[in-house]
């Protein structure tokens, strides 16, 4: 298994951060939009981001188990 440093490992906890942030983001245009086909996109967009975070945080949580 690789062993990554701390910098490495603040950089990817900087990027779940970002996912985080893009999909409030999302979700907050999508209530603001009146247009239901935007809507419905930002909608989906935000929960790929959302799914992507959820991926991550259990790669991370399977891996710090597993040391």
């Amino acid at each position: 298994m690789t062993v990554l440093t701390m910098k490495e490992l603040a950089f990817i906890e900087d990027e779940i951060r970002g996912e985080e942030i893009i999909a409030k983001t999302m979700n907050w245009c999508a209530t603001q939009c009146k247009d239901q086909e935007l809507r419905k996109t930002l909608e989906e967009i935000a929960e790929k981001h959302q799914l992507k975070i959820a991926s991550l945080a259990q790669y991370f949580n399977w891996t710090n188990n597993t040391q």
